[in-house]
């Protein structure tokens, strides 16, 4: 009956949703595109017993690119479907893997249209990136006795009271899950909360840990040093929100004032609003280029970078970076992607979607945490005076990496389990003449 009424709700929330999508759709035309993919209607690709890994965005993408290639590795020749919920997170699969797998966006979650989706894709194991519950489609895995993980699992105590209202909604759904990998002890305490079941419940570590740095990165962002003057302070605010842009701005005129070489390179988070920004950074005086006019030089005073992917070759080439969405109760970005390429973190108050590393990163001096926009230009003025400081808290952002890595490999021993427990059941209620099983994931 709980799931009843939430279905209700979510046909009538339905137009809501497709209108929000047209809405954004005018800011960003991949919006607009593959409308019947969200109902579950693509053409059937003729796959069979698939391993599919649904990752909602560009994050959870490159979160998940370590265990896609290893149970591309461990379960070849099966096929790998992969889906996601944004255009950006659409193109950061086909860049990353091609035609190596299949990839459609996860419909929305309606029983029909969840229903033709597992029709077409026919997964053997489906994988969920982070914290993404959908009780129709946790369901209809669960009926069809496909064994579904959360993996990367992570769930904040904000997020925790969010699902109060639903949490028997949330439970029911939780039933259909064989495993939950959370990134964390605390996370997985949280989920046991949650509803699910404890002996489902491990900790395996987190996947971003184990995240390979892109060919290049390194020698094209000291490329980009080259060009934009050596010996120039470089900082970095990173994947900004509404609001975070003018406190990056209003930093970096205090930074101007005491460095008047210094460069601010600025990510917004969402492609709709990079002109917004780069607009905004005229409007305050800035000398100004883009990423996608390729026209720094050593006059330029803030750089926006108004291009997805290309997040890293620039955190090689700041000498600090702010991750932001955490000035704004957003919940803050990954840290460790400037950590892995031992640039020091500075971060906001909110960060609560990366609480776990945030706290490993401040305790071993890899990175800062700041109070308020006031506080953030203070701060990276006086780490961008401080080079010896900022060498030990790159040294100390790359050393955190190095001892959290491990999580996909623990990930794959826990998935394995599950999926020859799957397999053996299904063989011995429906055995099938002449096929023969993978192997199970062995352990260590």
């Amino acid at each position: 009956m709980l799931r009843f009424f939430y279905t209700v709700a979510m046909y009538l929330a339905t137009p809501v949703i497709v209108w929000r999508l047209v809405a954004r759709g005018f800011r960003y035309r991949g919006y607009f595109r593959r409308w019947r993919e969200r109902f579950g209607r693509f053409p059937d690709p003729g796959l069979r017993d698939s391993i599919w890994v649904h990752a909602v965005s560009v994050g959870e993408v490159n979160a998940a690119l370590p265990l896609i290639q290893s149970l591309q590795r461990r379960y070849a020749p099966r096929p790998m479907v992969v889906t996601t919920v944004t255009p950006t997170g659409s193109e950061r699969v086909r860049k990353l893997f091609g035609d190596a797998v299949f990839h459609v966006y996860l419909p929305y979650d309606l029983p029909r249209a969840v229903a033709r989706f597992l029709d077409r894709v026919r997964p053997a194991l489906a994988v969920v990136m982070e914290t993404e519950i959908w009780p129709n489609l946790f369901h209809q895995c669960g009926r069809r006795g496909i064994p579904m993980a959360v993996v990367n699992a992570r769930l904040s105590e904000r997020s925790l009271r969010g699902y109060r209202p639903i949490r028997a909604l949330v439970r029911q759904a939780l039933a259909n899950v064989a495993l939950v990998a959370a990134q964390s002890h605390a996370d997985a305490r949280r989920y046991r909360v949650l509803g699910a079941r404890p002996g489902c419940v491990h900790v395996s570590g987190n996947l971003k840990y184990d995240m390979p740095l892109p060919k290049g990165a390194r020698q094209r962002g000291d490329e980009m040093r080259m060009q934009w003057g050596a010996a120039r302070p470089v900082w970095f605010a990173a994947s900004t929100h509404e609001g975070e842009e003018l406190a990056a701005f209003e930093a970096h005129l205090r930074v101007l004032a005491r460095m008047p070489d210094a460069l601010l390179l600025v990510a917004a988070r969402h492609p709709e609003r990079f002109r917004l920004v780069e607009h905004a950074a005229r409007n305050l005086g800035f000398a100004v280029a883009t990423h996608s006019a390729a026209d720094a030089n050593a006059e330029t005073q803030c750089l926006v970078i108004d291009a997805m992917g290309v997040m890293m070759r620039y955190f090689a080439a700041c000498d600090l970076a702010f991750v932001a969405g955490s000035l704004v109760p957003i919940g803050g970005h990954n840290v460790l992607e400037p950590a892995a390429l031992s640039k020091p973190v500075v971060v906001g108050p909110y960060t609560f979607n990366f609480e776990e590393i945030t706290r490993s990163m401040i305790e071993a001096g890899a990175a800062r945490r700041v109070g308020s926009a006031q506080e953030l230009g203070e701060v990276v003025l006086e780490l961008l005076r401080d080079p010896p400081e900022l060498a030990r808290m790159g040294t100390a952002a790359r050393a955190v990496c190095a001892r959290e890595r491990g999580a996909a490999r623990r990930t794959m021993a826990l998935l394995g389990r599950i999926f020859a427990r799957a397999r053996y059941a299904q063989s011995e209620t429906s055995p099938e003449p002449g096929h023969t099983d993978l192997p199970a994931q062995k352990t260590h």
